[in-house]
Formats: C-alpha cells, structure tokens, sequence
C-alpha cells in the first residue's frame, strides 16, 4: 500500500516531529488539530473559538488531501473539561452533517500549548 504525507498550507505547522496527515490507500489518518490560528501559530481564546479553529484547521487538511468533512469516518474529540461537552458537541454539529462519523470524546488531563479541545479523524474517500 502507497503511503502519502499531507501538510497542509492552510492548516498551522505541526508543534512537535508529526505531520498533518498520513494518506494510506483509500484512507486519510489525521494529527490532532488544535484551535491555532494557521498565520501566527497562536492558540485562540476560549473554547468556542478553538473548536471553531480545531475544526477549520481539520478541514484545511481534508482539502489538501482532496477530502471533505462528508469523507470523515471516525472522529475522536478531546476536551481538557468535559463540562465543555455541550459547546463542543454543537459547534461539532455545524460541520458534520447528514450522515455522521462515528466519534469517541475523552476527558484528558493536559492537552499541548494549553489547548481546550483537540481532534483527530480517519477519512476515506466517498465512492
């Protein structure tokens, strides 16, 4: 099976010796996405808006690869606060719509550059 790496030039540069996404076949494995702003690498405030981020920043990535959020399989979301669940969960919603990707949500003690939320997914290219 070929393997690709996708770095996105839209998405904010990985903080540690990872890439954006690994393309394996028909499948996409993506890193982690943080709420940082792509253009200065900077963590936004608050949980709304780094899920918004996390989020765009995951879509930037799908794009370069040549996928959509409709491709998205499973997601797995991680929040340092699970009180945050509801606000994450609904500003999930306004992008992932019809049919769902199967998700996993966990609590997590600590999270890179002091990050709210973060998440990851697996795609595969719709038939």
């Amino acid at each position: 099976m070929k393997k690709e790496i996708i770095n996105a030039k839209n998405a904010p540069a990985a903080v540690g010796p990872y890439v954006h996404a690994i393309k394996a076949g028909d499948f996409l494995f993506t890193s982690g996405q943080l709420g940082l702003d792509p253009e200065t690498g900077v963590m936004v405030e608050g949980v709304e808006a780094q899920a918004h981020l996390s989020l765009k920043n995951l879509g930037a990535i799908l794009s370069e690869a040549g996928l959509s959020y409709q491709d998205v399989v499973k997601t797995t979301v991680f929040l340092q606060d699970m009180n945050d669940f509801g606000t994450v969960n609904a500003i999930y919603a306004d992008y992932f719509k019809g049919e769902t990707p199967a998700r996993s949500c966990v609590q997590v003690a600590k999270l890179p550059k002091g990050g709210l939320v973060e998440i990851e997914a697996v795609a595969v290219k719709s038939n």
